[in-house]
């Protein structure tokens, strides 16, 4: 009996951890400081949106940002207001640890002046990303 104690305290332990991820990844984050850093459109690449932009960072084997690639030039398309970009993590290092990008695929929402707003790490659902967008414009 004492042998099963650590192994359902290990199951306890990692069954938790599991529905945090699960439930963290996608989840909007607000910035609660927007004295950081400026995304210029030379630094992203594309022009600035007028009311927002999506800036995902991801790398080349992840499939996770694919999908979210997928997923937010689909939903780009119909708001004209809002620009997307992305950027290879691997290629762009030194912004990466600038912005302090820890997982991909990580989406960075900006406003129309290029100060982030908040963030998404892994891959968001449809109504994650209009409910951030919605709280930026």
């Amino acid at each position: 009996m004492k042998s099963l104690i650590p192994i359902a305290i290990v199951l306890l332990a990692s069954t938790a951890f599991g529905i945090w991820y699960k439930r963290s990844r996608g989840e909007f984050r607000a910035k609660k400081s927007l004295h950081g850093p400026t995304l210029t459109a030379q630094i992203i690449g594309t022009p600035l949106g007028s009311k927002a932009t999506m800036v995902q960072f991801s790398s080349a084997f992840c499939s996770p940002c694919r999908a979210t690639k997928v997923l937010l030039e689909h939903m780009v398309e119909t708001m004209p207001e809002i620009h997307y970009a992305h950027i290879d993590a691997e290629s762009h290092l030194e912004l990466v640890r600038k912005l302090d990008i820890r997982s991909t695929p990580t989406t960075l929402f900006l406003n129309s002046a290029g100060v982030e707003v908040g963030r998404a790490m892994g891959t968001p659902k449809r109504e994650q990303v209009l409910k951030a967008l919605a709280a930026i414009v």
